[in-house]
């Protein structure tokens, strides 16, 4: 089944085209980062103008890397949330529009069911049951994953999100925007024992996450030390550090609890080195298979749009018309220590 993946949740317009859900044909991102650097974050309002202007192309110059016309698409899939309310709309109302008008099936997608398909297209693959680490600028959460469509939660951020930390830890440090990256290029000089940073990690049985203090703490930090500059690479280091332990120590431990011998980390914080080595690491220690998608498919992509659309799409789901887009996370199924076993 050829399915045409459609993503517009925050600031990249993107497109993708899969073949029975595991074949990529093609795959577009229109980035706004240079639209939104100077505000050192996403506004909104322009956000939402680029994608109108951008998702024509971006869909006309995925069908022609694919090698295919309109006429061969066989369903349309394209997040319906969690996002900017306007970002979203674009993508949706141009779905729904194209679909009727070619008389074909579509889907909307949970933009987080996208990230954990997104493991999908990593080696190795990850074998059910499994726990999905997603971090990323919006979401950071835990999922015990028993099958494509079944998963559920097992733990989320109570404040800001991982990659919101990055973010605005950067930002503070006048490091530029996005965040992760710099972040990520500049620890590779600092020495994260240089200082040391708090770490959340809330009730011992729990699998939520919090990085409100450690990001209050860098603040604290450049506030009483006038000689801060001097010492970027460590803050960023010693932060860094502060955040990747508790991702990994909390994911790894999850995936013991649930009985799952396979991880996933997916999301755009999943393209930083330093969490990558770690939590491979930490898992292979234990005994845990890890499943780290390529970097071009940590962010925001249309192809594990796609690939969810299609498992959707197979089993018959189709969206009404009248569907609408949602801007925060819709209600999901919990984990439980009860019931992880899978019948």
């Amino acid at each position: 089944m050829i399915v045409l993946g459609i993503e517009t949740s925050c600031d990249e317009t993107a497109a993708a085209v899969t073949g029975d859900g595991a074949r990529i044909l093609s795959s577009v991102v229109a980035s706004q980062i240079p639209v939104h650097h100077p505000f050192g974050g996403v506004v909104p309002e322009l956000a939402s103008r680029n994608h109108v202007a951008a998702i024509v192309g971006v869909v006309r110059r995925a069908l022609e890397e694919a090698g295919l016309s309109l006429r061969q698409v066989e369903g349309v899939a394209v997040t319906r949330g969690p996002g900017l309310v306007g970002s979203l709309l674009v993508g949706f109302s141009f779905a729904k529009a194209l679909a009727y008008g070619l008389k074909i099936p579509f889907i909307g997608v949970n933009h987080l069911e996208g990230h954990i398909h997104s493991a999908f297209f990593a080696d190795p693959l990850p074998r059910f049951p499994f726990v999905a680490l997603l971090a990323s600028g919006g979401h950071t959460a835990l999922y015990r994953v028993a099958h494509h469509l079944d998963w559920a939660l097992m733990g989320k951020t109570r404040d800001d999100a991982a990659g919101e930390a990055f973010d605005k830890v950067a930002k503070m440090l006048g490091l530029g925007y996005p965040g992760g990256p710099a972040i990520d290029r500049i620890a590779r000089e600092g020495d994260p024992r240089a200082i040391r940073f708090p770490r959340a990690w809330l009730d011992p049985e729990s699998f939520d996450f919090s990085f409100s203090g450690v990001k209050t703490a860098v603040k604290r930090h450049i506030e009483t030390h006038s000689d801060f500059k001097k010492t970027i690479p460590h803050m960023v280091a010693a932060f860094q550090e502060a955040v990747v332990d508790v991702l990994v120590g909390k994911a790894v431990r999850a995936a013991r609890v649930s009985g799952c011998r396979h991880l996933a980390l997916v999301g755009g914080v999943a393209a930083n080195a330093r969490l990558r080595e770690r939590m491979a690491a930490a898992a292979a220690e234990k005994g845990i298979a890890v499943s780290i998608p390529p970097a071009s498919l940590c962010g925001d992509n249309a192809v594990m749009i796609a690939h969810a659309g299609y498992h959707r799409l197979r089993r018959g789901e189709r969206s009404p018309l009248q569907e609408d887009v949602f801007s925060r996370h819709l209600p999901v199924k919990r984990w439980t220590p009860g019931n992880r076993l899978d019948p």
